[in-house]
């Protein structure tokens, strides 16, 4: 087979709230080749992404991701590995490409595994898929009552992880943050995972970190999670390194192999997290996976959206047997819940089990999609080099 077409659709809620959540808007792909397509998402905001992928040259090491990618072979998995090295050789100065090709990587292995009639995952050499406890991820609320009735929610819900983060965290008192942490403890119990996320938001203070270290022990966190910029590699390493320790999780962030081999490598990390919608899709992602296992660092999912993506993002770790714990969207937007016309849903165990169907095991619910559209045209010199396609 050859790579026949590649269409990008832009996607998007009717308003867009400036909060910590991604599943307001949604860069869809799908790749057609010998009869077969394949679905994929980018992590990421539309309208750059797509104009990644159709942009001009600008030099030799900045041509647009369409260059590498139409019109290749696409029989093996080795074939979707040619296309990643040739995007980042063609590709390297244009910063959104690796972003435009997740999306395109994550369908290719989709694509793939229907031909094949395969798993993604037994594509990418694993014999058997193991099941993952699933953390419901979730904001913290505007204050430590909401917080802790969320909490509470999601105990009588089942779950047997939880995660708060963002929200108003970090960007007060170490005393608000505290009554926040509490909360959630309480609300929780004593006998579930409760992971804290920062967002970021001290970007390389670790003076304010070791602020909040005694109470995030005290709560007995599974983790703190992104307390600093991707890639402020000496913050975390003293962070990690400071007492009382508590567990660091990172790695959303990184939006290629080199920049999660770095963090697995020198952050000080115990959990490393991957996006595969940012990374690089599902190649780059089975890449890291690997490394983390060979380092002694626990591989988790990013995934904040629908459940193509979080199929896609179990893929490179679901042979992982001791790698347990997997990050679950319980608060999407309705579009993202819309992506797909069934939800990959928690089994007797109280545990998420990937598809056991051929590719990512997950259809596209086109009729649902179409109020979402964003009608997009890109014209350059009055030349249209990009319209919405045909769902």
């Amino acid at each position: 087979m050859k790579i026949e077409s590649v269409d990008f659709f832009y996607l998007s809620m009717p308003e867009i709230l400036d909060i910590g959540d991604g599943s307001q808007d949604a860069a869809l792909v799908r790749v057609r080749a010998g009869g077969w397509e394949g679905w994929g998402e980018c992590e990421a905001a539309p309208l750059p992404t797509i104009a990644a992928y159709v942009c001009p040259m600008s030099h030799s090491a900045c041509k647009p991701v369409k260059a590498s990618v139409e019109g290749m072979n696409l029989n093996e998995p080795g074939d979707i590995e040619k296309i990643s090295r040739k995007v980042h050789e063609n590709s390297f100065d244009l910063l959104q490409a690796d972003h435009t090709l997740s999306g395109i990587d994550i369908a290719l292995w989709d694509l793939l595994g229907k031909y094949l009639n395969e798993p993604v995952y037994k594509l990418l050499g694993y014999k058997k898929a193991y099941s993952k406890i699933p953390y419901a991820s979730q904001l913290f609320g505007d204050t430590p009552e909401q917080t802790y009735q969320k909490a509470l929610q999601s105990k009588q819900s089942g779950y047997r992880a939880v995660k708060f983060g963002w929200g108003p965290i970090g960007r007060g008192t170490a005393a608000m943050d505290e009554a926040h942490f509490k909360a959630a403890r309480e609300g929780l119990g004593s006998d579930r995972y409760l992971m804290i996320d920062i967002g970021t938001c001290w970007v390389e203070d670790v003076t304010a970190a070791r602020e909040r270290l005694k109470v995030l022990k005290e709560i007995n966190a599974y983790w703190l999670e992104e307390p600093f910029a991707n890639m402020a590699l000496d913050a975390y390493s003293q962070l990690a390194k400071s007492e009382p320790r508590v567990p660091l999780a990172a790695g959303e962030g990184c939006n290629n192999f080199v920049q999660a081999a770095a963090m697995i490598s020198h952050a000080g990390l115990q959990f490393v997290q991957i996006d595969t919608g940012r990374v690089g899709g599902i190649t780059a992602a089975k890449r890291v996976a690997d490394l983390a296992a060979k380092k002694g660092v626990t591989y988790v999912n990013h995934t904040f959206t629908s459940h193509l993506a979080l199929s896609a993002s179990l893929q490179p770790y679901v042979g992982l047997k001791e790698d347990i714990i997997c990050e679950y969207p319980v608060e999407p937007k309705q579009l993202a819940l819309d992506i797909t016309t069934g939800h990959i849903a928690l089994n007797k165990s109280g545990e998420v089990a990937v598809p056991e169907k051929p590719g990512l095991g997950v259809d596209i619910n086109v009729k649902a999609l179409k109020p979402y559209l964003v009608e997009t045209d890109i014209f350059i010199k009055g030349k249209r080099v990009y319209s919405t396609p045909d769902l």
